[in-house]
C-alpha cells in the first residue's frame, strides 16, 4: 500500500515499532488479538488495527500539500478534513479556513470566494451540487480533493447498480457530510433512499411490500428519498451501500434482511434473486473492517476498562466505542488531557451527546488492565501520549521509559 508524507509529529516511535512488528508476523492480517504492553502495575492492552487509515493519510498529505505549494493565496477547506480535532486545529493554525460546518452550515459569506482561492475537499468528499457551485466561481474541486478512494468505490458501485435498473438504499447517518455526499452521487443516476438503522429498515420495508400506505413513506422518509422517487415502482429492484464508516455487522444485517424481504415479496428461488436484489457487500471500507474486527480480538481479552481516542463527532470510532461498551466500562476520550487524574476523567456520552466527567473510574486493583483503540483519523503520536498519560498517573513512567525499545516486555 502507498505510503504518504504526513507531518512527522502525528507519528509515534513506540506505535509505529508495535504496529511494525505485528505486520511481519502477521502478513495477511489474519490475527486480530491484541498487543499487550507490561508497564509496571499498568498492562496496556492495545488493538491490533487502529489509528490513520489510507484515506486519512492521503487526505492529510493532499492538505498539506496545498498550503506548501500556494503561498500568499487564500486557502479554504470546504468543512473538517477529518474528524480530529487536532488535524483541523493544525491546518487552521496554516491559515485554513473552513467554508461550512460538518452539518453543512456557512461560516463564512459564500460570496466572498474567488476564482483565486484554493478549496480542499474533505476525505467524506462533497455533493455534485457543491461541485457545480465551486465551478461557477471558478474553482476546480478536484485540483485538492481529498476524498477517500473507498468512499469514491461507493460511488461507482452506486452508479453501476442504479445504471442497471437498480433504486439505491444508503445506510448511513442521513446529516453526515459522507452519507450526503453518497446520496447526491447516487440519485443522479438512480432512485435513492437513506436509511440509518435497522429500525428505519424494517420501517422501510413496509413500503416494499405494501403493507402500508405509499402517501405515508413521503413523511416518514421526509429529506432522505431522491426527488421523484415513486414508492410503487422504485422499490421492485434494489441494492445496499453504505457510509462506509458504518458498523459492519448493523450494514450486512440491513443487507440480508432487505434481501429476505424480496425474496419473500417476489417469491424468488436461488437463481432468481438478482433479478431483485444487487449484491453490493464489498461497499464497506478496509480500516473500518480490521478496526471493527480488531476491538473483537480485542474484547477476547479480560480488562478492567476501555479507553477509545478519537474525535467525538467520528462516525468510524462512535463505532468502536459501541463495540466496547457491549462488555466493559468505556471512556471515549479526544486526548491525553482528558486523563485528568487518577481519579477524574472527562469523556464523550454518545447516548446524551455531552462531554461528561466521571470520578473514581480507575479500579483499585493492581495490575491495571486497560484497553485501548483509536478511530481511523486519530494520529498514533497522540495514543502514545494518552499511554504516557496513563503511565504518569499511575507512578509506571520509569517501566514506561524501560520498555521503550524492549520487546521482551511485550506480548
Amino acid at each position: 500500500m502507498k505510503s504518504f508524507e504526513v507531518p512527522v509529529h502525528y507519528r509515534s516511535t513506540l506505535v509505529t515499532a508495535i504496529k511494525q512488528k505485528r505486520k511481519a508476523a502477521d502478513k495477511m492480517k489474519k490475527d486480530f488479538s491484541p498487543t499487550v504492553l507490561e508497564i509496571g502495575s499498568l498492562q496496556i492492552i492495545l488493538a491490533r488495527h487502529f489509528g490513520f487509515c489510507y484515506g486519512v493519510e492521503n487526505a492529510i498529505e493532499i492538505a498539506f500539500r496545498a498550503v506548501a505549494e500556494n503561498p500568499g493565496k487564500r486557502i479554504f477547506l470546504l468543512s473538517e478534513m477529518i474528524h480530529n480535532p487536532g488535524v483541523n486545529a493544525d491546518l487552521q493554525a496554516l491559515g485554513v479556513t473552513f467554508i461550512m460546518d460538518t452539518g453543512g452550515k456557512m461560516l463564512m459569506d459564500w460570496d466572498d470566494l474567488t476564482s483565486d482561492d484554493i478549496v480542499i475537499i474533505p476525505a467524506f468528499g462533497t455533493t455534485l451540487e457543491m461541485e457545480k457551485r465551486l465551478r461557477d466561481k471558478g474553482i476546480e474541486p478536484s485540483k485538492y480533493e481529498t476524498t477517500c478512494p473507498f468512499v469514491e468505490k461507493v460511488w461507482n458501485r452506486a452508479e453501476k447498480i442504479g445504471t442497471e435498473g437498480y433504486s439505491i438504499i444508503v445506510h448511513g447517518k442521513p446529516k453526515h457530510e459522507e452519507t450526503r455526499a453518497t446520496f447526491s452521487h447516487s440519485k443522479a443516476n438512480t432512485p435513492t433512499v437513506v436509511v440509518k438503522d435497522m429500525a428505519e429498515t424494517e420501517h422501510l420495508a413496509k413500503f416494499i411490500t405494501g403493507e402500508l400506505p405509499a402517501e405515508q413513506f413521503y413523511t416518514d422518509f421526509a429529506g432522505q428519498y431522491s426527488e421523484g422517487f415513486d414508492v410503487t415502482k422504485d422499490f421492485q429492484r434494489i441494492g445496499v451501500v453504505n457510509q462506509t464508516t458504518m458498523l459492519a455487522s448493523e450494514t450486512q444485517g440491513i443487507a440480508d434482511y432487505l434481501k429476505q424481504v424480496m425474496i419473500q415479496h417476489y417469491q424468488l428461488s436461488a437463481d432468481k434473486i438478482s433479478e431483485r436484489f444487487a449484491d453490493t457487500r464489498d461497499t464497506l471500507c478496509y480500516a473500518t473492517n480490521d478496526n471493527q474486527s480488531a476491538v473483537q480480538g480485542l474484547l477476547q481479552t479480560e480488562a478492567d476498562l476501555a479507553i477509545v481516542i478519537g474525535g467525538y463527532n467520528s462516525s468510524n470510532t462512535s463505532h468502536l466505542v459501541e463495540l466496547c461498551e457491549e462488555k466493559l466500562p468505556t471512556y471515549f476520550i479526544k486526548d491525553e488531557h482528558c486523563l485528568e487524574s487518577l481519579t477524574s476523567i472527562r469523556h464523550f456520552d454518545l447516548h446524551t451527546h455531552t462531554e461528561k466527567q466521571t470520578e473514581n473510574y480507575l479500579p483499585s486493583n493492581r495490575p491495571l488492565k486497560i484497553m485501548i483503540t483509536s478511530g481511523a483519523s486519530c494520529p498514533d503520536a497522540l495514543v502514545e501520549r494518552v499511554i504516557e498519560r496513563l503511565a504518569e498517573i499511575t507512578g509506571n513512567e520509569p517501566a514506561l521509559e524501560a520498555i521503550t525499545g524492549n520487546w521482551t516486555a511485550i506480548s
